[in-house]
């Protein structure tokens, strides 16, 4: 499925496209870098962002604890005009594993809890620097166990989605995979949306074909960086459905939007996904025309249309889950 984008919409991505082509492309080759760019993420998140004050939105720093694990999550608790938040988000930040905090997505969510009347959890797992990825991961089960098993329990019986961009869109994914082992949790989540996830940690054939006109993300060294990821490992072994999405088991999975860019190396892996995920559930995939990786946060027409969708999507979902719970 194609979002319907006007000629305008299309014309401002395609001239957006052109100034990044000439902005350095991310990517990851060593250990050092990723660290560099989080002390400099720190270091911008310490000027005074008056987003969340504005939207009437309360951060709180909770520790959640399942499996003897303790994972920071950061809560943004909506004010709704006095009333309680309809569903709950467990959010995953981007950042290729390697960078990044819950506290980047503040605007972002925000802009969810506007439209939906929701509360938003995200979470702060351990990073690629410092914790190999299957303690990543455990980090992100830990995180869902404890909120599903009413570590908020003032929210405790709402519905819960699953969000996640770029490699949170990866761990939301292998999240749902791991809570197979738990079906009653399992049931409790309503649906998942997924931003340009990586889902085939040995490389998609759109991954293995991208070359160096991307923008955004640098294709050439997109294999390098997944293999630097998964470190001794073959791609059979990366291959593996509990740390490859794609190959595993998606049966019990909920309904589920997808999105993908046209210009993202990573286009395969979400409409891979979709694919095998449309055996099991209702998903929903778009295809994005003109996009590239990380295009939701562009200052765009299009990332707005798109969010907007997410919020119809998550609205639809809400209702029925509301409808259903009055009718019990």
């Amino acid at each position: 499925m194609t979002l319907a984008l006007d000629r305008a919409t299309l014309d401002e991505a395609r001239r957006f496209n052109r100034t990044l082509a000439w902005l350095p492309r991310f990517r990851i080759n060593n250990r050092v870098m990723p660290l560099a760019l989080q002390s400099l993420l720190r270091l911008s998140q310490l000027a005074p962002d008056r987003t969340l004050a504005r939207a009437g939105i309360r951060p709180q720093q909770v520790i959640a604890h399942a499996d003897g694990l303790r994972v920071p999550v950061r809560v943004l608790r909506p004010l709704c005009g006095g009333r309680p938040p309809r569903a709950v988000v467990l959010d995953y930040h981007g950042g290729g594993w390697a960078i990044g905090n819950a506290q980047m997505n503040d605007r972002l969510n925000a802009d969810l809890i506007a439209a939906c009347d929701v509360a938003v959890v995200s979470v702060d797992y351990r990073l690629a620097t410092s914790a190999p990825l299957s303690a990543i991961i455990d980090d992100c089960v830990a995180a869902a166990r404890w909120l599903l098993q009413g570590g908020l329990a003032e929210y405790a019986g709402l519905p819960v989605y699953l969000l996640g961009e770029s490699a949170g869109g990866h761990l939301a994914a292998a999240t749902l995979l791991r809570l197979k082992a738990w079906p009653a949790l399992l049931a409790q989540i309503d649906g998942a949306i997924l931003y340009y996830g990586v889902y085939d940690l040995a490389g998609t054939p759109s991954v293995r074909a991208a070359d160096a006109h991307t923008v955004v993300l640098h294709g050439p060294g997109m294999q390098a960086s997944l293999r630097l990821l998964t470190p001794g490992m073959t791609d059979a072994q990366r291959r593996a459905g509990a740390l490859s999405p794609l190959y595993g088991d998606l049966h019990g999975f909920p309904p589920a939007i997808l999105f993908a860019g046209e210009r993202d190396p990573l286009r395969d892996d979400t409409t891979l996904l979709a694919a095998a995920w449309r055996a099991v559930a209702d998903v929903e995939c778009h295809l994005v025309p003109e996009a590239p990786h990380g295009f939701i946060r562009f200052p765009i027409r299009m990332a707005g249309q798109v969010r907007g969708r997410v919020h119809g999507w998550l609205n639809a979902r809400i209702a029925v889950m509301l409808t259903k719970s009055v009718s019990t």
